[in-house]
């Protein structure tokens, strides 16, 4: 995906309400399929990474891409946005 898409799905993303959270469970394979069902249907995804999650904040974004085949846009804070390929 190119530079230019990227920083226009950003822009997107700033309005989206968080719709999935990933907790103490971390990454579980409910979570990836939830998300799945999701950037099908909106192609854009913003999801909560919760303190409790022990895991660093980029491994778990890079992961969540790799495993859901989607593009990670941006880790910002404890939050995550992914896009359909």
């Amino acid at each position: 995906m190119d530079k230019k898409r990227i920083i226009e799905l950003k822009g997107k993303a700033q309005t989206l309400p968080a719709t999935v959270h990933i907790g103490k469970d971390g990454i579980t394979q409910t979570v990836i399929d939830e998300i799945t069902k999701q950037l099908k249907k909106t192609k854009l995804v913003k999801i909560k990474l919760l303190p409790a999650l022990e895991k660093d904040r980029k491994e778990a974004g890079s992961e969540l891409a790799k495993v859901t085949s989607s593009v990670l846009v941006e880790v910002r804070g404890r939050t995550v946005v992914l896009a359909a390929e």
